[in-house]
């Protein structure tokens, strides 16, 4: 699996292109690093910059990034509508794929301690890398900006956790940094219908988590029996808020970072919005995504838009991306361009993927003399064409005259089957990519011991992915027959032949993966290993085909032609 840390650095630059240009080429400098989106801001005075790879070309890309924005921007110059503390104002790690959050903590301590010892430039850790908890919160390490940096870097509860505690030039120009880990923020903007920054200011205290001051009736602020200031929560957890006019827009927004929007949706932040907005006389007309988004976000969105109008939300990911897509506004400003936006997308862009292919360009692949895509890929999309067959008859059984009392059953079949699809898919691609770990592993030297012990051990690591791969494929094939046997049972009758199809699929797709899970078995050393996958592989083939059996009888049972 690949090992794919995510990084955004926030530069207190968001007017010179040429600067930015410095910045970010230092960043595509950097062997195994993909520049995904580069996104400045005019008002704002801050661009914000994302690249992935792995962890360790993240690091140095990180470092160069930082090391160039001192040189290139003087806090001493800079004005800006957004919070900032230094010419790398903060540089988070994320991780994406094969990493935990751990180690981006410590990916995060590395470059700290590197920016602080070579750089000299202050640097605080936050997040999932802060030393203490009093740092965690990006707000308060930030708290008096770079303006009242001078006097915070004399107060002992704020020395730096790398580099100098001091402001001398070197510090007065960079500023100070902070650097830490913290799962993907969605940075988003609410475009509102008044150019009033304070009433857009106002909405945000009442979204945000920190929310407000309380006041009582007369308007003084509330305190509490020890003296201190009570705050009034805001509606939505997992996120932070500010207000501000935006003059190249013409308008006043709500700024917005969803820290986590497994907590806080979405859809949920644009709705309660709305809500908030409402209640000042103010109209939410749209809204921006500052950098990337994830794919899964931007899903959940459409299918709670699609459930408010009544349809199935098991739709394809261009059908919900569309939704959400308009259900929110995105394109307001300028258009919303998934390909560009959606940090998956971007990702999966980086390298070549068979199922980017047309039908025709991988049927003349599968066709030719190269030796993959081959047996396995196409046994995973068989699956796929299956699963996909069941989604396409719920979805023409949902809302259909009635059938309404089997709407909510189709709507998860169909979430299901779009599912099992993507599943599927992504296993087209794996088992090439299996494929290629073997022969990788097979062209390893080998002239002495020491050469061999490698080998060998990266030879039966090769052979256990090429193995696991297909076996997944296998055990997928189960629930997607589940799906079609709701399908024949309560589906649209008109389609019953398309589920018999959707059947067939899934059996071939299981006995063709079965088929490459034994020939891989062949180069396992460990037999014991290689005994209990073929035992499980022979048992859910087994449970596929008696289920598989039945349905298809049934299936032409109801299919019988009288005369």
């Amino acid at each position: 699996m690949s090992r794919i840390v995510e990084c955004v650095p926030n530069f207190s630059e968001g007017r010179d292109s040429g600067r930015i240009a410095q910045i970010t080429t230092s960043i595509q400098a950097v062997a195994g690093v993909t520049l995904l989106d580069v996104d400045p801001g005019v008002a704002t005075n801050r661009t914000v910059v994302t690249f992935t790879g792995e962890p360790e070309a993240v690091l140095e890309a990180a470092f160069q990034a930082i090391k160039t924005a001192s040189e290139q921007i003087d806090m001493r110059q800079h004005q800006g509508e957004h919070a900032r503390m230094g010419a790398t104002d903060v540089c988070p790690f994320v991780p994406v794929a094969g990493v935990s959050m751990e180690e981006c903590a410590q990916l995060a301590r590395r470059l700290g301690e590197r920016v602080g010892r070579e750089l000299e430039i202050p640097v605080y850790l936050y997040e999932h890398a802060a030393s203490s908890p009093s740092r965690r919160n990006l707000a308060d390490v930030r708290s008096g900006e770079y303006e009242g940096l001078g006097q915070k870097l004399l107060q002992p509860e704020w020395t730096p956790d790398f580099g100098p505690a001091a402001f001398g030039e070197r510090q007065q120009r960079s500023g100070a940094t902070v650097i830490g880990a913290r799962n993907f923020l969605i940075a988003w903007n609410f475009n509102l219908n008044t150019r009033d920054a304070a009433r857009a200011h106002d909405v945000a205290l009442s979204l945000r988590e920190k929310g407000r001051l309380a006041k009582d009736g007369q308007g003084k602020i509330v305190r509490d029996a020890e003296g201190s200031k009570v705050r009034q929560p805001g509606r939505l957890p997992a996120t932070k808020c500010v207000g501000w006019y935006i003059p190249e827009f013409g308008r006043a927004q709500i700024s917005m970072n969803l820290t986590d929007h497994l907590v806080t949706p979405m859809a949920l932040a644009f709705d309660t919005a709305l809500e908030e907005a409402a209640k000042v006389g103010l109209r939410v007309t749209g809204a921006e995504i500052v950098g990337l988004v994830p794919l899964e976000a931007l899903l959940a969105a459409g299918r709670h838009y699609l459930a408010r109008q009544g349809r199935c939300t098991g739709q394809s990911e261009a059908e919900l991306l569309e939704c959400a897509v308009q259900s929110m506004g995105l394109s307001e400003l300028y258009p919303f361009k998934a390909e560009e936006k959606i940090i998956d997308y971007r990702v999966a862009a980086a390298k070549d993927r068979l199922v980017d292919l047309s039908l025709k360009g991988f049927a003349d692949l599968l066709a030719s003399d190269a030796p993959a895509p081959g047996g396995g890929s196409t046994a995973a999309l068989c699956g796929a064409l299956g699963a996909a067959l069941a989604a396409m008859v719920a979805n023409l059984t949902h809302g259909r005259k009635g059938m309404a009392q089997h709407d909510e059953e189709m709507d998860q079949v169909a979430r299901q089957g779009q599912e099992l699809k993507a599943r599927f898919l992504r296993l087209l691609d794996e088992d090439t990519d299996a494929f290629a770990a073997v022969m990788a592993a097979m062209k390893l030297p080998k002239a002495t011991e020491a050469e061999k012990a490698v080998r060998a051990a990266a030879l039966e690591a090769a052979n256990q992915l090429a193995t696991r791969v297909p076996f997944q494929v296998v055990e997928a094939c189960l629930p997607a027959l589940e799906l079609v046997e709701a399908v024949v049972a309560r589906g649209n009758p008109n389609s019953l032949s398309d589920a018999g199809v959707a059947a067939l699929c899934l059996g071939t797709a299981c006995d063709g993966a079965a088929f490459n899970v034994r020939i891989n078995l062949v180069g396992i050393a460990d037999r014991r290993w290689a005994a209990d996958m073929d035992a499980r592989t022979a048992e859910l083939q087994q449970r596929l085909h008696e289920r598989r059996g039945v349905l298809l009888r049934q299936v032409e049972e109801r299919l019988a032609f009288t005369a």
